[in-house]
């Protein structure tokens, strides 16, 4: 999201946004004489208001099942993606207290809005609340664009942004991107949606583990466990993705999945709870059969997560998981190749034909 500052020194207020490689800043508009907490109010209100609009990005109604249910969750997100026709009459004409009390919306959308039209009501500047609903149309312009794929300008700051849903236009650069290298660049993370980059990254990752598993005589999903004898790696993750690749499951289904389930950790949520009782179980059960002590079971306990992927940031999560992966099997691949000084080169192109051949799988 796009976040908002009183730059006391200058009397301005100030838009900040993330790039994957630091911060964007630029100069919303000069202020009239205000109070310092006046233009702070400002400042909060309108990133709450971006805060509730990005979230219409990160949690789209298509992720959510049928929109058309009325008062499902899809409903309701689909009902918030909306509201945003109604931001521009919420900043000009806010709803403000009267002797019967303050008419607050159930949107957060909405209600943002009206409190940013109420801080401005209190400052009373035309100018401003002009160059305000500017600043609201230029945010929701970057939400509409990042929606379709599109990532350039302030848009850019989704490549920090974990969403359950792919854009093909932004997994088909990510393809090209792992294309080009394997083992992945530094703009599969600054200039792509993450869960796209990571879908593209799943499906190398396969390729990855099906050259190297050959070479080394180990099953495809055991490759990442047997490269972190030599070299340690993430290798949950990676493993968990080629089983279920190997057994059926499309790389978006296994992506989406995965970082929603961990969106849903992060608001308290405990998805499949019963994979949850039956995860601990196994763990019970592995201490038992190894007559591990009670120190050793607590540890292990003290290492389980609800959510595979770090619940703050699943996406990146995922994708740095996924590059971790391809680089396992590389060492793999390298450690029963020989002695070849163009290894490495011929694992690439090893990866990029099986890759290619099965092109029906990164859909």
């Amino acid at each position: 999201m796009t976040r908002y500052a009183f730059d006391t020194a200058r009397n301005e207020l100030v838009a900040t946004w993330a790039t994957g490689r630091g911060d964007f800043a630029e100069t919303v508009a000069a202020l009239p004489p205000v109070r310092p907490d006046q233009a702070t109010d400002l400042a909060s209100n309108l990133t709450t208001l971006s805060r509730f609009q990005w979230r219409t990005y990160t949690h789209p109604a298509s992720a959510a099942g049928d929109p058309d249910i009325p008062n499902s969750e899809a409903w309701r997100r689909a009902e918030e993606r909306r509201n945003f026709k109604e931001v521009e009459v919420g900043i000009r004409t806010p709803n403000l207290p009267t002797d019967h009390g303050l008419v607050v919306s159930y949107s957060g959308v909405v209600e943002s809005a009206h409190r940013v039209g109420r801080t401005l009501h209190a400052i009373d500047d035309d100018a401003l609340r002009d160059a305000i609903v500017g600043e609201v149309r230029r945010e929701q312009a970057a939400i509409e664009a990042a929606e379709l794929g599109d990532l350039s300008g302030r848009a850019r700051q989704a490549v920090e942004m974990s969403r359950p849903d792919v854009s093909p236009a932004q997994v088909q650069a990510a393809d090209d991107l792992l294309s080009a290298d394997p083992l992945g660049s530094i703009e599969l993370f600054t200039e792509l949606d993450p869960a796209s980059a990571s879908v593209a990254a799943a499906h190398w990752l396969h390729a990855a583990a099906e050259v190297a598993g050959y070479v080394a005589g180990v099953p495809t999903a055991d490759v990442v466990v047997e490269a972190d004898d030599i070299e340690a790696l993430q290798v949950e993750t990676p493993t968990m993705v080629l089983e279920r690749l190997e057994a059926g499951e499309t790389v978006i289904e296994v992506v989406v999945d995965l970082i929603a389930e961990a969106m849903a950790v992060a608001e308290g949520h405990v998805p499949a709870p019963w994979g949850v009782v039956a995860r601990v179980a196994e763990i019970e059960e592995q201490a038992r059969k190894l007559d591990f002590d009670n120190a050793t079971r607590a540890a292990l306990l003290a290492e389980f997560r609800i959510s595979r992927l770090d619940p703050v940031r699943p996406a990146l999560d995922l994708l740095e998981d996924l590059l971790d992966g391809i680089r396992g099997c590389l060492l793999l691949y390298v450690a029963h190749g020989g002695d070849d000084d163009n290894i490495e080169e011929q694992f690439a192109a090893d990866v990029r034909l099986e890759a290619d051949s099965h092109r029906e799988r990164l859909l």
